[in-house]
């Protein structure tokens, strides 16, 4: 018998359970502070569902090991540390994170209808986080500029532009994936949706947003044309491309007619900006850190990087597991990465009713690997609930897989 879809039995605690469930994704839109509001639902949250009897899947045990012992490195860093305070912090927000992935993977695990109540929060949450972003920009409200934008990009519900940017790039993903193998609904409504989800990313002016939206627009793209049934599917979305292109283009012109963002996409649009090249600017502090952590096993410890042996974070997370999460940290993270891939890679082109999210997390994921390479990611609270998701549909995959054995023989 398929599992209950909320946790715990009654009718009442369910509807708790989900709309705590609904809560805690819709508000990981807002993150001015850590900790945030998110980590508030949380800490309520994951104990009700884990005493509830959430079961624990063995096949997300990769996740849960790599996680902890990626923690544990954190932990150990912190005798490198010269003013424990900040640094506790950072790395008790780190574990809590991890516990948020691998608890999204025990709620997939376990019932995949899920994704549904997930996706959807994530998708309004997304949107609300793009209206605070605009009505900073354009001053709509008193004193919204000094809290929705940053240095003259809106960042909406986040501190950071480049935070808000990535985090809209799922739920595009997920539009435009339905768009294209029309998905029950309503495609005007999508369109409409994805478009302003695409505004906000552009607001953001955040390269690399930009550069993960064209990432996970051509990737969706090219596995939706895989997994077509049939040319006159591959037609269609040739001609749905060639007039979302035409649209997009139409769009950016006339954007690019308002002078404050056209001189300010001019400047973002630049590869190399004056903080990145020069002799201590990002891609030089990622070859001296380098070299910095080669001689430190047990890293610098957590903040420590950019307090006191560069004026500047690693922005790079590959570089960063090293720096505030020693070797064991610098080791785990690719592993993580590589196993997430090999497990997850093969099932996108099988038909099952989480290919969708599957397919678009799968994208977006490969994507924040290659953001990486220029920023931080190891406390975007997004990353971790895509990290849950995918292993989640790993583990029912092995679920699904299992029940077709038994109902076979």
């Amino acid at each position: 018998m398929e599992a209950a879809l909320y946790r715990p039995g009654t009718i009442s605690t369910r509807m708790l359970g989900a709309v705590f469930l609904w809560l805690l994704v819709f508000s990981g839109g807002f993150v001015f502070r850590e900790p945030a509001p998110y980590e508030l639902f949380a800490v309520v949250l994951i104990p009700f569902w884990f005493l509830a009897g959430l079961p624990l899947p063995r096949q997300i045990a990769p996740l849960f090991v790599l996680l902890t012992l990626y923690l544990i490195g954190g932990i150990i860093g912190l005798s490198q540390v010269k003013f424990l305070d900040d640094a506790l912090i950072f790395v008790a927000v780190t574990g809590f994170l991890a516990l948020t992935s691998f608890f999204f993977a025990c709620l997939i695990a376990e019932d995949h209808r899920r994704l549904k109540l997930i996706t959807n929060a994530y998708l309004a949450s997304a949107c609300f986080t793009i209206i605070l972003g605009l009505v900073g920009y354009f001053r709509l409200v008193p004193g919204a500029y000094d809290l929705f934008t940053l240095y003259g990009r809106a960042s909406g519900g986040f501190e950071d532009p480049n935070v808000f940017g990535p985090f809209l790039i799922l739920p595009m993903g997920l539009l435009f994936y339905k768009i294209l193998n029309q998905e029950p609904g309503s495609s005007i409504i999508r369109i409409g949706l994805m478009s302003f989800i695409l505004l906000g990313i552009f607001m953001s002016f955040s390269r690399a947003s930009w550069g993960l939206a064209a990432f996970t627009l051509a990737s969706v793209f090219l596995l939706s044309l895989i997994n077509a049934q049939g040319s006159a599917d591959r037609l269609r979305m040739f001609i749905l491309l060639a007039v979302a292109l035409f649209a997009g283009f139409v769009l950016l012109l006339i954007a690019l007619s308002i002078d404050e963002i056209s001189s300010l996409f001019a400047e973002r649009a630049q590869i190399v900006q004056y903080y990145d090249g020069g002799r201590l600017g990002r891609f030089a502090r990622h070859a001296a850190g380098f070299q910095l952590v080669a001689d430190r096993p047990l890293g610098l410890g957590a903040l420590e990087f950019g307090k006191h042996h560069f004026k500047g974070d690693p922005h790079n997370i590959w570089l960063k597991s090293f720096a505030a999460y020693g070797w064991l940290g610098g080791v785990c993270y690719p592993i993580l990465v590589l196993w997430t891939i090999v497990k997850a890679g093969p099932l996108l082109f099988k038909p099952r009713p989480w290919q969708p999210v599957l397919i678009v997390s799968f994208v977006v994921f490969i994507g924040h690997q290659i953001a990486g390479i220029v920023i931080d990611i190891d406390h975007w609270r997004h990353y971790f609930l895509l990290l849950g998701l995918i292993w989640g549909m790993i583990a029912a995959e092995a679920k699904w897989s299992n029940e077709s054995i038994n109902e076979a023989s």
